[in-house]
Protein backbone atom coordinates (compact mmCIF):
# COMPACT_ATOMS: atom_id res chain seq x y z
CA UNK A 1 0.00 0.00 0.00
CA UNK A 2 1.29 3.45 -0.96
CA UNK A 3 0.23 6.41 1.16
CA UNK A 4 0.75 10.03 0.13
CA UNK A 5 0.96 12.41 3.09
CA UNK A 6 0.64 16.17 2.61
CA UNK A 7 3.85 17.34 4.29
CA UNK A 8 3.68 20.98 3.21
CA UNK A 9 2.82 22.40 6.67
CA UNK A 10 6.09 20.90 7.99
CA UNK A 11 8.26 22.30 5.21
CA UNK A 12 9.45 25.32 7.18
CA UNK A 13 8.57 26.25 10.77
CA UNK A 14 6.97 23.20 12.41
CA UNK A 15 4.24 24.50 14.67
CA UNK A 16 0.76 23.13 15.16
CA UNK A 17 -0.28 21.22 12.06
CA UNK A 18 3.30 21.06 10.75
CA UNK A 19 4.60 19.59 13.97
CA UNK A 20 1.84 16.97 13.97
CA UNK A 21 2.54 15.93 10.37
CA UNK A 22 6.28 15.62 10.98
CA UNK A 23 5.96 13.61 14.17
CA UNK A 24 3.31 11.28 12.80
CA UNK A 25 5.37 10.73 9.62
CA UNK A 26 8.33 9.64 11.72
CA UNK A 27 6.13 7.31 13.77
CA UNK A 28 4.52 5.85 10.65
CA UNK A 29 7.91 5.00 9.18
CA UNK A 30 9.12 3.51 12.46
CA UNK A 31 6.07 1.24 12.77
CA UNK A 32 5.36 0.52 9.09
CA UNK A 33 4.42 -3.00 7.97
CA UNK A 34 6.48 -4.43 5.13
CA UNK A 35 3.88 -3.68 2.45
CA UNK A 36 3.43 0.03 3.35
CA UNK A 37 5.26 2.88 1.60
CA UNK A 38 4.98 6.46 2.86
CA UNK A 39 5.35 9.29 0.34
CA UNK A 40 5.78 12.87 1.59
CA UNK A 41 4.39 15.47 -0.78
CA UNK A 42 5.58 19.07 -0.79
CA UNK A 43 5.23 22.01 -3.15
CA UNK A 44 6.81 25.45 -3.08
CA UNK A 45 8.36 27.83 -5.55
CA UNK A 46 11.43 28.59 -3.41
CA UNK A 47 11.64 26.11 -0.51
CA UNK A 48 12.83 22.58 -1.17
CA UNK A 49 12.06 19.57 1.00
CA UNK A 50 15.13 17.68 2.19
CA UNK A 51 15.09 14.12 0.87
CA UNK A 52 15.99 12.98 4.41
CA UNK A 53 13.35 15.05 6.20
CA UNK A 54 11.92 11.76 7.46
CA UNK A 55 14.39 8.93 6.85
CA UNK A 56 12.60 5.94 5.41
CA UNK A 57 9.92 7.99 3.64
CA UNK A 58 10.11 8.93 -0.03
CA UNK A 59 9.96 12.64 -0.86
CA UNK A 60 7.91 13.99 -3.78
CA UNK A 61 8.88 17.66 -4.02
CA UNK A 62 7.40 19.87 -6.76
CA UNK A 63 8.36 23.43 -7.67
CA UNK A 64 4.81 24.78 -7.75
CA UNK A 65 3.75 27.90 -5.81
CA UNK A 66 1.62 26.70 -2.94
CA UNK A 67 -0.98 29.47 -3.32
CA UNK A 68 -1.48 28.65 -6.99
CA UNK A 69 -1.75 24.94 -6.31
CA UNK A 70 -4.16 25.42 -3.42
CA UNK A 71 -6.43 27.65 -5.51
CA UNK A 72 -6.58 25.03 -8.26
CA UNK A 73 -7.07 22.17 -5.81
CA UNK A 74 -9.64 23.87 -3.61
CA UNK A 75 -11.72 25.44 -6.36
CA UNK A 76 -11.24 23.18 -9.39
CA UNK A 77 -10.24 19.83 -7.91
CA UNK A 78 -7.35 19.82 -10.39
CA UNK A 79 -4.70 18.62 -11.10
CA UNK A 80 -5.10 15.15 -9.59
CA UNK A 81 -2.18 14.11 -7.43
CA UNK A 82 -1.32 11.33 -9.89
CA UNK A 83 -0.69 13.89 -12.66
CA UNK A 84 1.39 16.10 -10.42
CA UNK A 85 3.59 13.33 -9.03
CA UNK A 86 3.50 10.62 -11.69
CA UNK A 87 2.62 8.11 -8.99
CA UNK A 88 -0.40 5.97 -8.28
CA UNK A 89 -1.26 5.79 -4.58
CA UNK A 90 -3.85 4.01 -2.48
CA UNK A 91 -4.56 6.76 0.07
CA UNK A 92 -4.11 10.55 -0.10
CA UNK A 93 -3.90 12.11 3.37
CA UNK A 94 -4.53 15.86 3.54
CA UNK A 95 -3.14 17.93 6.41
CA UNK A 96 -6.17 20.24 6.37
CA UNK A 97 -9.97 20.20 5.95
CA UNK A 98 -9.74 20.51 2.15
CA UNK A 99 -8.99 17.38 0.13
CA UNK A 100 -6.15 16.68 -2.25
CA UNK A 101 -7.72 15.62 -5.57
CA UNK A 102 -7.09 12.09 -6.83
CA UNK A 103 -8.39 9.94 -9.64
CA UNK A 104 -8.56 6.71 -7.68
CA UNK A 105 -7.07 6.94 -4.18
CA UNK A 106 -9.11 6.97 -1.00
CA UNK A 107 -9.10 10.57 0.22
CA UNK A 108 -8.65 11.56 3.87
CA UNK A 109 -9.20 15.09 5.21
CA UNK A 110 -7.80 16.34 8.50
CA UNK A 111 -9.70 18.77 10.71
CA UNK A 112 -8.00 20.18 13.81
CA UNK A 113 -10.85 22.52 14.81
CA UNK A 114 -13.71 24.53 13.32
CA UNK A 115 -12.79 27.97 14.66
CA UNK A 116 -12.55 29.21 11.07
CA UNK A 117 -16.34 28.83 10.78
CA UNK A 118 -17.24 30.90 13.82
CA UNK A 119 -14.43 33.43 13.65
CA UNK A 120 -13.12 33.92 10.11
CA UNK A 121 -11.74 37.28 11.29
CA UNK A 122 -9.09 35.33 13.23
CA UNK A 123 -7.82 33.76 10.00
CA UNK A 124 -5.99 34.95 6.92
CA UNK A 125 -5.26 34.10 3.29
CA UNK A 126 -6.60 30.78 1.98
CA UNK A 127 -8.06 29.77 5.34
CA UNK A 128 -10.30 32.84 5.38
CA UNK A 129 -11.02 32.64 1.64
CA UNK A 130 -11.71 28.92 1.22
CA UNK A 131 -12.28 27.04 4.47
CA UNK A 132 -15.65 28.51 5.60
CA UNK A 133 -17.09 28.14 2.11
CA UNK A 134 -15.68 24.76 1.13
CA UNK A 135 -14.88 22.72 4.26
CA UNK A 136 -18.33 21.16 4.71
CA UNK A 137 -18.48 20.03 1.08
CA UNK A 138 -14.97 18.56 1.21
CA UNK A 139 -15.71 16.83 4.52
CA UNK A 140 -18.79 15.14 3.08
CA UNK A 141 -16.80 14.05 0.02
CA UNK A 142 -13.95 12.57 2.07
CA UNK A 143 -13.68 8.83 2.47
CA UNK A 144 -12.58 9.40 6.07
CA UNK A 145 -11.88 12.39 8.31
CA UNK A 146 -9.06 12.51 10.85
CA UNK A 147 -9.47 14.73 13.91
CA UNK A 148 -7.19 15.22 16.91
CA UNK A 149 -9.72 15.15 19.75
CA UNK A 150 -13.15 13.87 20.68
CA UNK A 151 -14.23 17.50 21.03
CA UNK A 152 -13.46 18.16 17.36
CA UNK A 153 -15.02 14.84 16.32
CA UNK A 154 -18.31 15.81 17.96
CA UNK A 155 -18.13 19.28 16.42
CA UNK A 156 -17.55 17.93 12.91
CA UNK A 157 -20.31 15.33 13.25
CA UNK A 158 -22.91 17.82 14.45
CA UNK A 159 -22.06 20.76 12.21
CA UNK A 160 -21.28 18.94 8.97
CA UNK A 161 -23.66 16.02 9.37
CA UNK A 162 -20.86 13.45 9.10
CA UNK A 163 -21.57 9.97 10.50
CA UNK A 164 -19.33 8.93 13.37
CA UNK A 165 -18.11 5.95 11.35
CA UNK A 166 -16.41 8.39 8.94
CA UNK A 167 -14.49 10.25 11.68
CA UNK A 168 -11.30 8.88 13.26
CA UNK A 169 -9.83 10.44 16.42
CA UNK A 170 -6.04 10.35 16.12
CA UNK A 171 -4.65 12.20 19.14
CA UNK A 172 -1.07 13.54 19.12
CA UNK A 173 1.71 11.81 20.98
CA UNK A 174 3.92 13.22 23.72
CA UNK A 175 7.66 13.83 23.38
CA UNK A 176 10.01 11.37 25.06
CA UNK A 177 11.43 13.94 27.48
CA UNK A 178 12.64 12.91 30.95
CA UNK A 179 10.56 14.14 33.85
CA UNK A 180 11.60 17.30 35.62
CA UNK A 181 11.69 16.47 39.33
CA UNK A 182 11.90 20.01 40.76
CA UNK A 183 11.05 23.60 39.91
CA UNK A 184 13.67 25.66 38.06
CA UNK A 185 16.38 26.67 40.52
CA UNK A 186 16.44 30.24 39.22
CA UNK A 187 15.33 32.37 36.31
CA UNK A 188 11.89 30.79 36.13
CA UNK A 189 9.11 32.19 33.96
CA UNK A 190 5.47 31.96 33.07
CA UNK A 191 5.24 30.53 29.57
CA UNK A 192 2.90 30.71 26.64
CA UNK A 193 4.04 28.82 23.57
CA UNK A 194 2.26 28.67 20.23
CA UNK A 195 1.55 30.89 17.26
CA UNK A 196 0.74 34.41 18.39
CA UNK A 197 -2.69 34.89 16.83
CA UNK A 198 -6.06 36.32 17.88
CA UNK A 199 -7.68 33.04 18.92
CA UNK A 200 -4.95 32.40 21.50
CA UNK A 201 -6.58 35.12 23.66
CA UNK A 202 -3.32 36.78 24.65
CA UNK A 203 -5.09 40.04 25.53
CA UNK A 204 -6.68 38.30 28.49
CA UNK A 205 -3.36 36.75 29.46
CA UNK A 206 -1.66 40.16 29.44
CA UNK A 207 -4.50 41.68 31.46
CA UNK A 208 -4.17 38.88 34.04
CA UNK A 209 -0.41 39.30 34.12
CA UNK A 210 -0.82 43.06 34.69
CA UNK A 211 -2.93 42.27 37.76
CA UNK A 212 -0.28 39.85 38.97
CA UNK A 213 2.44 42.49 38.57
CA UNK A 214 0.38 45.06 40.46
CA UNK A 215 0.13 42.70 43.44
CA UNK A 216 3.56 41.06 43.07
CA UNK A 217 6.13 43.33 41.40
CA UNK A 218 8.74 40.57 41.69
CA UNK A 219 6.63 38.06 39.73
CA UNK A 220 8.58 36.04 37.16
CA UNK A 221 8.65 37.26 33.56
CA UNK A 222 6.07 36.18 31.04
CA UNK A 223 7.41 34.59 27.84
CA UNK A 224 5.20 34.66 24.73
CA UNK A 225 7.02 32.30 22.40
CA UNK A 226 5.89 31.66 18.85
CA UNK A 227 5.60 32.97 15.34
CA UNK A 228 3.76 36.27 15.10
CA UNK A 229 0.79 35.69 12.80
CA UNK A 230 -1.10 38.29 10.84
CA UNK A 231 -3.44 40.16 13.15
CA UNK A 232 -1.24 39.70 16.22
CA UNK A 233 0.81 42.88 15.92
CA UNK A 234 -1.44 44.81 18.36
CA UNK A 235 -0.63 42.18 21.01
CA UNK A 236 3.09 42.54 20.33
CA UNK A 237 2.83 46.32 20.56
CA UNK A 238 0.91 46.07 23.85
CA UNK A 239 3.49 43.67 25.31
CA UNK A 240 6.23 46.23 24.67
CA UNK A 241 4.48 48.98 26.64
CA UNK A 242 4.20 49.61 30.39
CA UNK A 243 3.74 47.70 32.62
CA UNK A 244 5.01 44.88 30.38
CA UNK A 245 8.18 46.44 28.95
CA UNK A 246 11.12 44.49 30.34
CA UNK A 247 8.77 41.90 31.88
CA UNK A 248 7.34 40.21 28.78
CA UNK A 249 9.75 38.36 26.48
CA UNK A 250 8.95 37.85 22.79
CA UNK A 251 11.50 35.40 21.34
CA UNK A 252 9.44 34.69 18.20
CA UNK A 253 9.42 31.25 16.61
CA UNK A 254 11.57 28.83 18.59
CA UNK A 255 13.30 25.65 17.43
CA UNK A 256 12.63 22.33 19.13
CA UNK A 257 15.74 22.70 21.29
CA UNK A 258 14.84 26.25 22.28
CA UNK A 259 11.27 25.17 23.05
CA UNK A 260 12.51 22.40 25.31
CA UNK A 261 14.75 24.92 27.13
CA UNK A 262 11.75 27.21 27.68
CA UNK A 263 9.73 24.36 29.16
CA UNK A 264 12.62 23.54 31.48
CA UNK A 265 12.58 27.16 32.64
CA UNK A 266 8.81 27.42 33.09
CA UNK A 267 7.11 27.57 36.47
CA UNK A 268 3.79 27.17 34.65
CA UNK A 269 2.46 26.94 31.10
CA UNK A 270 -0.53 29.20 30.38
CA UNK A 271 -2.98 28.43 27.55
CA UNK A 272 -5.92 30.87 27.67
CA UNK A 273 -7.08 30.09 24.10
CA UNK A 274 -10.63 30.75 23.00
CA UNK A 275 -10.49 27.32 21.39
CA UNK A 276 -8.00 24.54 20.66
CA UNK A 277 -8.44 21.42 18.58
CA UNK A 278 -6.07 19.67 20.99
CA UNK A 279 -3.47 21.98 22.60
CA UNK A 280 -0.18 20.12 22.16
CA UNK A 281 1.91 22.50 24.33
CA UNK A 282 -0.21 21.47 27.32
CA UNK A 283 0.71 17.83 26.75
CA UNK A 284 4.38 18.70 26.27
CA UNK A 285 4.37 20.64 29.53
CA UNK A 286 2.76 17.78 31.45
CA UNK A 287 5.38 15.32 30.15
CA UNK A 288 8.07 17.36 31.87
CA UNK A 289 5.98 18.09 34.96
CA UNK A 290 5.27 21.76 34.27
CA UNK A 291 1.93 22.85 35.81
CA UNK A 292 -0.65 23.88 33.22
CA UNK A 293 -3.18 26.69 33.52
CA UNK A 294 -5.67 26.52 30.66
CA UNK A 295 -8.97 27.86 29.43
CA UNK A 296 -12.05 25.76 29.99
CA UNK A 297 -12.77 25.76 26.25
CA UNK A 298 -12.32 23.69 23.14
CA UNK A 299 -10.42 20.44 23.64
CA UNK A 300 -8.22 21.73 26.48
CA UNK A 301 -10.21 20.04 29.29
CA UNK A 302 -10.01 16.78 27.33
CA UNK A 303 -6.30 17.17 26.63
CA UNK A 304 -5.32 18.00 30.20
CA UNK A 305 -7.58 15.34 31.74
CA UNK A 306 -8.03 16.94 35.16
CA UNK A 307 -4.32 17.71 35.62
CA UNK A 308 -4.61 21.46 34.87
CA UNK A 309 -6.17 24.46 36.55
CA UNK A 310 -9.01 25.48 34.25
CA UNK A 311 -10.51 28.97 34.05
CA UNK A 312 -13.01 30.77 31.88
CA UNK A 313 -11.23 32.10 28.79
CA UNK A 314 -12.76 35.58 29.20
CA UNK A 315 -12.14 35.94 32.94
CA UNK A 316 -8.89 37.82 33.55
CA UNK A 317 -9.57 37.87 37.31
CA UNK A 318 -9.78 34.06 37.48
CA UNK A 319 -6.68 33.70 35.33
CA UNK A 320 -4.72 36.11 37.50
CA UNK A 321 -5.82 34.21 40.61
CA UNK A 322 -4.72 30.92 39.04
CA UNK A 323 -1.31 32.37 38.20
CA UNK A 324 -0.92 33.66 41.75
CA UNK A 325 -1.99 30.33 43.25
CA UNK A 326 0.49 28.25 41.25
CA UNK A 327 3.37 30.63 41.93
CA UNK A 328 2.66 30.85 45.67
CA UNK A 329 2.01 27.19 46.50
CA UNK A 330 4.81 24.64 45.96
CA UNK A 331 2.52 21.84 47.16
CA UNK A 332 -0.01 22.71 44.48
CA UNK A 333 2.77 22.64 41.86
CA UNK A 334 3.85 19.22 43.13
CA UNK A 335 0.31 17.84 42.88
CA UNK A 336 -0.10 19.24 39.38
CA UNK A 337 3.29 17.89 38.33
CA UNK A 338 2.38 14.37 39.46
CA UNK A 339 -1.07 14.50 37.87
CA UNK A 340 0.44 15.77 34.63
CA UNK A 341 2.99 12.95 34.48
CA UNK A 342 0.30 10.34 35.00
CA UNK A 343 -2.03 11.78 32.37
CA UNK A 344 0.64 12.41 29.72
CA UNK A 345 1.98 8.86 29.93
CA UNK A 346 -0.91 7.53 27.83
CA UNK A 347 -0.02 9.60 24.74
CA UNK A 348 2.53 8.16 22.28
CA UNK A 349 3.23 8.87 18.62
CA UNK A 350 3.34 5.13 17.95
CA UNK A 351 -0.28 4.98 19.10
CA UNK A 352 -1.09 7.96 16.87
CA UNK A 353 0.42 6.12 13.90
CA UNK A 354 -1.79 3.11 14.56
CA UNK A 355 -4.86 5.33 14.82
CA UNK A 356 -3.96 6.95 11.49
CA UNK A 357 -3.57 3.52 9.88
CA UNK A 358 -7.01 2.61 11.15
CA UNK A 359 -8.37 5.73 9.46
CA UNK A 360 -6.71 4.74 6.17
CA UNK A 361 -8.22 1.27 6.31
CA UNK A 362 -11.67 2.74 6.88
CA UNK A 363 -11.11 5.21 4.02
CA UNK A 364 -10.23 2.40 1.62
CA UNK A 365 -13.26 0.40 2.74
CA UNK A 366 -15.57 3.39 2.34
CA UNK A 367 -14.11 4.17 -1.09
CA UNK A 368 -14.58 0.57 -2.22
CA UNK A 369 -18.13 0.48 -0.91
CA UNK A 370 -19.04 3.74 -2.63
CA UNK A 371 -17.80 2.41 -5.96
CA UNK A 372 -19.92 -0.59 -5.25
Amino acid sequence: MQILLDYRPALRQRTGVGGYMHEVAQALVATAPRDERLLLFSSSWKDRLDSQAVPGAEVLDRRVPVRVLNWAWHRLGWPPIESLTGRRVDVVQSAHPLLLPSRSAARVAMIHDLDFLDHPERTTAEIRRDYPRLAARHARAADQIVVVSRHTADDVASRFGIPASHISVCVPGAPSWPRRQTDPARGGCLLFIGTLEPRKNLETLLAAYARLLADSPDAPPLVLAGRIAAGAQPIVDLARQAPFAGRVELPGYVTEDAKRALFERALALVMPSHTEGFGLPALEAMVLGVPVIAARSGALPETTGGAALLVDASDEHALSHALRSVLADPNLRLRMRTAGWQHAAQFTWASTAQQIRGAWQLAVAHRTSARG
